[in-house]
C-alpha cells in the first residue's frame, strides 16, 4: 500500500444513534420501488404497465437517449403502480414481491475469454450495467467511453454511515469476482481505504487492485476527494465510480447468473431504539421499520446520511445508491428567543458560538431545523474549512448562479458533484442550498457541453 494520504480540511458531525454490529434479516417488504430519480441525467422510457409480471432482472424502463442502458427490477412480483409526478414525471415503478423470489437467469459468462464489447452488452442486457457513475457529472456512466480509471471508495465517513468492512463480511469471492470484471474495462482500479484495516476486512486479500490510505474527517471518504488527491479530472476526462456492495452485485452477477442486488444497510439516528444492520432488498419499502422507533413523534426518514440523504416520508423507498436509512427528529417547533439564548448548552455549533466545541466527542440529537432562513450570500471562509479541495466553492456557485460557462470549468465544476460540497451547505451562515445550485450548474454544462466530454 502507498503512503497514507491525510486529510485535514473536513468536519465530523457526531451524531447519536450509530449502527451496533448486529446483522438481522429486513422482512420482505409491501413493495419494491426503482426510481428514475435516483439517476441524475435519465430521461426514463417505460417498457412495463401496471399490471404485468416480472422476474427479478427484468428491465422497467430504459434511458430514452441511450437506450441501451436498462434499469431492472430487484424482486420477482406484479407491477403495482407507475408513480408520476408533476407534467406526468415518471418518479417510480413499484413492484408486490411474490413470496418465493425467482430471477431471469443468465448463462453464466467464462470471464477470461469474454471480449470487452461483449462484455459491456451483457452488462447492459442485464441491469448491472447502472452501477457504474461517470466523474465528471454524477451520471450513469457512458459504455463507449474508456474511462482513465475506476474508484471505489471501501469507507464512508458521512454521519453515521455505515462500517463498509462489516458490510463486506462474508462477501470476499463476490468482491472478487466483481473486480475482476472491472478489470476487463479498466487495467487502473483504485480503492480507498482506511488507515489500518482490521484483521477481518476482505480488502487487503484482494488481488488486481491499488489500494490508498485515507485519513482524516468527513469527507475523506467520498470517492470524489480521493479522485481529487489521486488523478484529478482534467477537461476530456473520464473517471467512472461504483460502489462496493455494487462491486458485489456485480460479481453475483457472474457467479450465478442472476440480477441480485441485495445487500447490507445501516438503520441508524436518535429515534431507532436498537440501531443495527439490516440485509435488505434494493428498493425496499420502509415502512415495517416504524416498529424500531421510540415513539409516532415527528420523524424524519432519511434515505442516506444527513448531510446528501433524501426525505423519502413513513413509507418511502430505500435509494439506489443508498446504504444507510438514517431516522432524526423533525424540526417543527421554534425556540425561546432563538439565536440569542444564552443558555443552549445541548446546542451543536460549528463555530464557537456555543459550547459543542468544548465537548469535541459528545454526540448530538440534531433535528431538521436549519436555524435561520436564507440571507445574502456572502464571503466567510467557512466552505474552505470543511473543503479539502484547492478550489473556491464561492466563486463556483457563483459562476453557475451567473452561468458563465467558462469560469465554471475554470474554477473546477469537473471536479464536484453534490456529496463533494455537502458540508459547505452545512456550515453555511447563510443557508444557501449549495447542492441544488450545484446540479444545477452540471445539468447547465451538460445542456451545454453534452454529457459525453
Amino acid at each position: 500500500m502507498s503512503k497514507v494520504i491525510k486529510i485535514h480540511r473536513g468536519l465530523d458531525i457526531s451524531l447519536k444513534g450509530s449502527a451496533e454490529k448486529v446483522l438481522a434479516k429486513f422482512p420482505l417488504s409491501m413493495d419494491y420501488a426503482v426510481k428514475p430519480i435516483d439517476f441524475q441525467g435519465l430521461t426514463p422510457k417505460l417498457l412495463v404497465k401496471e399490471g404485468d409480471t416480472v422476474l427479478a432482472g427484468m428491465p422497467l424502463f430504459v434511458d430514452k437517449y441511450r437506450p441501451e442502458i436498462r434499469f431492472a427490477s430487484p424482486v420477482s412480483g406484479t407491477v403495482k403502480e407507475i408513480v408520476r409526478g408533476d407534467k406526468r414525471k415518471l418518479l417510480a415503478v413499484t413492484v408486490t414481491p411474490t413470496p418465493e423470489q425467482q430471477h431471469l437467469q443468465y448463462k453464466i459468462k467464462v470471464l477470461e475469454t469474454l471480449p470487452r464489447e461483449e462484455l459491456i452488452a451483457f452488462m447492459l442486457e442485464s441491469g448491472v450495467w447502472s452501477f457504474m457513475k461517470q466523474r465528471p457529472y454524477g451520471i450513469v456512466a457512458h459504455h463507449n467511453d474508456k474511462p482513465k480509471a475506476i474508484f471505489i471508495s471501501c469507507f464512508d465517513t458521512a454521519p453515521l454511515a455505515p462500517d463498509i468492512e462489516y458490510v463486506l463480511n462474508g462477501e470476499a469471492e463476490a468482491f472478487q469476482k466483481g473486480i475482476d470484471v472491472l478489470r476487463k474495462l479498466c487495467d487502473n482500479i483504485h480503492v480507498g481505504t482506511i488507515e489500518t484495516p482490521s484483521a477481518t476486512s476482505i480488502i487487503p486479500k484482494i488481488k488486481g487492485i491499488t489500494m490508498h490510505a485515507f485519513a482524516g474527517p468527513h469527507p475523506a471518504g467520498n470517492v470524489g476527494i480521493q479522485i481529487y488527491h489521486l488523478s484529478p479530472i482534467n477537461k476530456g476526462e473520464i473517471v467512472w465510480t461504483i460502489t462496493p456492495q455494487h462491486v458485489v452485485s456485480l460479481g453475483r452477477l457472474f457467479l450465478k447468473g442472476i440480477y441480485d442486488v441485495s445487500k447490507v444497510i445501516a438503520l441508524a439516528g436518535s429515534e431507532v431504539k436498537k440501531p443495527r444492520y439490516f440485509r435488505i432488498i434494493d428498493g425496499a419499502n420502509i415502512a415495517v421499520i416504524r416498529e424500531q422507533l421510540y415513539n409516532d413523534k415527528p420523524t424524519r426518514y432519511i434515505s442516506g446520511n444527513v448531510l446528501t440523504g433524501t426525505n423519502i416520508g413513513t413509507d418511502g423507498h430505500l435509494g439506489f445508491y443508498d446504504n444507510l436509512i438514517t431516522v432524526i427528529p423533525e424540526g417543527d417547533h421554534y425556540e425561546f428567543l432563538g439565536w440569542a439564548n444564552p443558555l443552549r448548552l445541548k446546542k451543536y455549533s460549528v463555530s464557537r458560538s456555543y459550547f459543542s466545541w468544548i465537548f469535541p466527542k459528545k454526540e448530538y440529537a440534531l433535528d431538521t431545523n436549519i436555524n435561520g432562513g436564507q440571507r445574502a450570500f456572502v464571503m466567510t471562509g467557512e466552505y474552505e474549512k470543511v473543503l479539502p479541495m484547492d478550489i473556491y466553492p464561492v466563486y463556483l456557485l457563483k459562476a453557475i448562479l451567473a452561468e458563465d460557462i467558462d469560469k465554471m470549468e475554470q474554477l473546477g465544476i469537473y471536479e464536484v458533484i453534490e456529496e463533494d460540497l455537502a458540508l459547505c451547505e452545512f456550515v453555511c451562515t447563510s443557508k444557501i442550498d449549495v447542492q441544488d445550485i450545484l446540479r444545477k450548474g452540471i445539468d447547465l454544462m451538460i445542456k451545454e457541453m453534452g454529457d459525453n466530454i
